[in-house]
C-alpha cells in the first residue's frame, strides 16, 4: 500500500549511499512506524505518508516518557528543504536548522518571530513593539515560504507574519545562505520555510493546551485531528487558538486569534488531496512606533525606564489574514512524487501610530515634537508551485532529479494620513506633546488627519522554472547541480521595472566514513529591489556570489547531527536605509545602494539527542562583514551562540527539566544626535538565560514552567531609537493529549 511505497523510497535514499547497516536499522524504523499506523488503523486503506510525517518517525527519551508514550525530537530524519529532493540533513550541502515541534513546546517558542530568535545563525531587530527584522550572516532575511509556496514578505513585518502562532506549524526549517534555487530572487542570508500541520490521523487524537503567564499573557489553544469517514480515507484537523496579554510596556494590549482547519481525502492509494483555511487576526491597543529617543536635546545619551511606552492613548494597530491552500500528492510505483500546491492570500492592517521625533530636554521633558501616522495596508498573493522529484538509472548508478515551474502574483498597497497640530512643521507640536519624561502617560489629543495619500501601491509577479539533479558519482561523492530561470517584474508607484536572471546552484557531497561527509556549495545572488532613495529613484539589483564548505556529520541513525560551515557572501548594490532621509520628504524610509559588500566566516550546529536522556541544540557563529565604508549592518552580532537543552530524569522519567542561555558580541549603530551630526551609540554584549521544567502528571496531562531572561538583563533590541527588549518573564501551561 502505499505506506510500504513510501517506506521503499525512504530505503532508497539511504541506499543510495550504500550504508548497508544505516539501511537496515532505517527499515525497521519504518517497520516499526507501519506497525503502529496499522494497529491505530481500522480498515486496510492506507492513508500516504507524506513529508511532514517524516519527524514523527524519529523516536526519542525512554518508553513511556510525555506526549502519550509518542516524543518526537529536535531532528528530521529527511527533509526536502534547499532542493525540493528528499534527502537525509547531511547530504544537503549548506548548513540547515529544522526547528521541530517538540524543540517549540519545549522552549515555549509562541510565535515565528521567536523561533527566528532562537535559530542558529539568526539575530532579530525588534524595530518597536509590532515589527521585527530578521538577520543572517550579516543579510537580512528576504526570502519566506510557507509550505514552499514563496511570499514577499515586507521588510518590517508590518502584516503580523512574525507574530503568527506556532501551534499552525509542524516544524520551521531554515536553509542559511542564498536559496536562489527554491525561493528566486532573494538575499543571501536565509530561506525560512514553515510547515504547516496535516490531516494525517486515522484515529481522533488531540491536544488541549492553557498558559497563563508574567503581563497576564494568557494563551488557549485547540488541536483535533481524526477521520471524516469509517475508512479513514477523508480526515480533517483543526487548530484554533486564543491569547490575551498586557506587556512590560505601560498600557500595551493584544489580543489575537487564529484558526486553521485543513482536510485531506486519498483519491486513491497513492494521491492524497488537501484543502485548507489559514485565518489569523490581532488587535493591539497602544502600540509603539519606533522606541524612545537616544538623545537628550544637550546631546546626553537618554536613560529611560524600560516600561515606558512612547504611543498616545488613540494609537492602535491592527492585523487580518485569510489563506485558502491547496495540495495534490501523487507517488507513482517507480518512486516519483508529483506535488501541485496552490495558495491564495489576502492580508490587511490598519493602525494609527505615534512616533516621537525631536529631542526632549533633560531636566524639564519639554521640546520632544511627534509625527502621528494612521495608515492602511492590502497585501495579497496569489500562487501556485508544481514540481515531480525521484530516482532514474544512469550508467549502472542511481541518481534523483526534480524540476518544477512556480507562479506568483502579489499586490502591495499602503496608504496614509499624516496628523497635524502644527500646520508650520506639519507633525504634533512640542506644546502638543507636552512633557516626555519617564511619567509621560501618552495622555495627548489626537491630531486632525489630513487626506489619504499612497504610499505604495505596486503589483509583483514572479515566473519560474528550475530543476537539479543529484548524480552519484562514485560510492562517497555526490554531485548537485541545478539551476532556476526567473522572470521578476514589479509595476506601480516604485517604477515599472523587469529582470530576467538565471540562478546558477552546484553543491558536493563526499563521505569521509559512515558518520562524517564533507561539502562545498555555490550558487549566485538576484534580487530586484523595491527601495527607492531619497530622490525617489528605485535601486538596482542586488548581484554577487555565495560559497560555502564543511563538514557534516550524524550519529543514532540521524537522531543526532552536527555542521561546521565555513562560508563567503560577495554582495553589490546592497540597500541601506539612509538614517534621518525619506522619499520626497515623505514618511517612506530612504536608501543608498552600497558596493562591495563582504560576509565571510564560520558556523557550528549540534542537535539532537545526546543520550537517551538528554536533547540538545547548540549553535555557535562568527562572521566578519564589512563594506567600502568598514563594518556593514554593524548593528547584528557578528559573534553569537545559542543553546538549549532538555533533560529527562532517569530516577524520576516523568519529570524533563532544561534551559539554555543565548550570547551575542557588542554591536552599533551611527544614529543622527540632537545637533545633527552622526554619533555611534553601542549595546554591549549580553547573555539571556532560560530555564524549563514539565511534569508528566498522568498519560495525557503535563504542567510545565518557562522563565525567560532568567537574571532580568536590561538591553536595547533596537538601537536608531532605543527599544529594550522584554525583561524576565514566567509561564506556567497545562497540556492535556488524547
Amino acid at each position: 500500500m502505499s505506506g510500504n511505497h513510501h517506506a521503499g523510497a525512504e530505503d532508497s535514499i539511504l541506499s543510495f549511499r550504500h550504508r548497508t547497516f544505516r539501511v537496515s536499522l532505517l527499515v525497521l524504523a519504518v517497520q516499526w512506524s507501519i506497525g503502529s499506523l496499522a494497529a491505530q488503523a481500522a480498515d486496510s486503506s492506507a492513508t500516504p505518508v507524506t513529508d511532514s510525517n517524516v519527524s514523527d518517525l524519529v523516536v526519542t527519551g525512554s518508553p513511556g516518557a510525555a506526549d502519550s508514550g509518542k516524543k518526537t525530537g529536535y531532528t528530521v530524519q529527511t527533509t526536502r528543504a534547499g532542493t525540493k529532493m528528499l534527502m537525509t540533513p547531511r547530504d544537503v550541502p549548506q548548513s540547515l536548522s529544522v526547528i521541530t515541534q517538540a524543540r517549540m513546546k519545549d522552549q515555549d517558542l509562541q510565535s515565528i518571530g521567536q523561533v527566528l530568535a532562537n535559530t542558529t545563525g539568526v539575530s532579530a531587530d525588534l524595530v518597536d513593539s509590532e515589527r521585527s527584522e530578521y538577520y543572517s550572516r550579516g543579510f537580512k532575511i528576504s526570502s519566506f515560504t510557507f509550505d514552499d509556496i514563496p511570499t514577499s514578505v515586507n521588510d518590517d513585518w508590518n502584516f503580523g507574519d512574525a507574530a503568527s502562532d506556532t501551534a499552525i506549524y509542524d516544524r520551521i526549517e531554515v536553509v542559511r545562505g542564498a536559496t536562489g534555487l527554491m525561493t528566486g530572487a532573494g538575499n543571501p542570508a536565509a530561506s525560512v520555510n514553515m510547515v504547516r500541520k496535516q490531516a494525517d490521523s486515522k484515529t481522533f487524537t488531540g491536544n488541549l493546551t492553557a498558559s497563563y503567564g508574567t503581563w497576564n499573557n494568557q494563551r488557549y489553544v485547540a488541536d483535533l485531528s481524526g477521520p471524516l469517514n469509517v475508512s479513514g480515507s477523508l480526515r480533517g484537523r483543526v487548530v484554533t487558538g486564543y491569547q490575551d496579554q498586557d506587556s512590560w510596556l505601560d498600557r500595551y494590549h493584544k489580543t489575537s486569534k487564529f484558526f486553521y482547519g485543513v482536510a485531506e481525502a486519498d483519491l486513491s492509494e497513492r494521491t492524497t488531496l488537501s484543502l485548507g483555511y489559514d485565518y489569523n487576526d490581532t488587535e493591539t491597543g497602544n502600540p509603539t512606533w519606533g522606541g524612545l529617543p537616544d538623545f537628550y536635546s544637550n546631546g546626553d545619551l537618554t536613560h529611560y525606564r524600560r516600561s515606558l511606552n512612547s504611543a498616545a492613548d488613540w494609537t492602535r494597530y491592527n492585523t487580518n489574514s485569510h489563506k485558502l491552500l491547496a495540495n495534490l500528492v501523487h507517488h507513482f510505483d517507480n518512486g516519483w512524487i508529483y506535488r501541485i500546491n496552490g495558495t491564495h492570500a489576502i492580508s490587511t492592517f490598519n493602525d494609527k501610530l505615534l512616533d516621537v521625533m525631536t529631542y526632549p530636554d533633560e531636566d524639564t521633558g519639554e521640546g520632544a515634537t511627534g509625527f502621528g501616522s494612521k495608515d492602511r495596508g492590502h497585501r495579497s498573493l496569489d500562487s501556485v508551485d508544481t514540481y515531480a522529484s525521484g530516482p532514474f538509472s544512469l550508467l549502472g548508478r542511481e541518481h534523483q532529479l526534480m524540476a518544477g515551474i512556480s507562479y506568483s502574483r502579489q499586490h502591495n498597497a499602503t496608504y496614509s494620513q499624516d496628523g497635524i497640530t502644527d500646520a508650520d512643521n506639519y507633525d504634533i507640536s512640542a506644546a502638543d506633546m507636552g512633557v516626555f519624561d519617564n511619567h509621560w502617560s501618552g495622555n495627548i489629543a489626537e491630531p486632525e488627519w489630513q487626506s489619504w495619500y499612497v504610499n505604495a501601491n505596486d503589483i509583483v509577479r514572479q515566473k519560474s522554472a528550475y530543476t537539479a539533479a543529484r548524480f552519484s558519482l562514485a560510492d562517497p561523492l555526490t554531485l548537485i547541480a541545478g539551476a532556476r530561470y526567473t522572470q521578476w517584474s514589479t509595476d506601480g508607484t516604485s517604477g515599472n521595472m523587469a529582470k530576467n536572471n538565471i540562478t546558477p546552484y552546484a553543491g558536493l557531497v563526499y563521505d569521509i566514513n559512515d558518520a562524517l561527509s564533507a561539502y562545498a556549495s555555490y550558487t549566485s545572488i538576484f534580487l530586484p529591489q523595491t527601495y527607492r532613495t531619497g530622490s525617489g529613484q528605485t535601486l538596482a539589483p542586488v548581484t554577487g556570489k555565495s560559497y560555502e564548505t564543511g563538514l557534516k556529520s550524524d550519529w543514532l541513525n540521524g537522531r543526532l547531527t552536527a555542521t561546521f560551515a565555513v562560508f563567503r557572501i560577495e554582495q553589490d548594490n546592497v540597500g541601506q536605509e539612509e538614517n534621518g532621509v525619506y522619499v520626497n520628504n515623505s514618511s517612506e524610509q530612504a536608501y543608498t545602494a552600497v558596493k562591495g559588500a563582504v560576509s565571510k566566516g564560520v558556523e557550528f550546529e549540534l542537535n539532537g539527542a545526546v543520550t537517551d536522556n538528554l536533547e540538545m541544540t547548540f549553535g555557535a557563529t562568527r562572521y566578519v562583514a564589512r563594506d567600502a565604508e568598514g563594518r556593514f549592518n554593524p548593528e547584528q552580532p557578528q559573534t553569537s551562540l545559542k543553546l538549549f537543552a532538555r533533560y529527562q530524569v532517569p530516577s524520576m522519567p516523568d519529570l524533563t527539566v532544561g534551559g539554555g542561555v543565548d550570547w551575542q558580541n557588542r554591536i552599533f549603530d551611527d544614529v543622527t544626535g540632537a545637533d545633527g551630526e552622526t554619533v555611534r551609540v553601542y549595546q554591549s554584549s549580553y547573555p539571556l538565560a532560560a530555564l524549563f521544567a514539565r511534569y508528566q502528571v498522568t498519560r495525557q496531562l503535563s504542567v510545565q514552567a518557562n522563565i525567560s531572561n532568567l537574571f532580568n538583563r536590561t538591553y536595547y533590541s533596537y538601537l536608531n531609537n532605543y527599544v529594550y527588549g522584554a525583561p524576565r518573564s514566567a509561564s506556567v501551561s497545562l497540556s492535556y493529549q488524547f
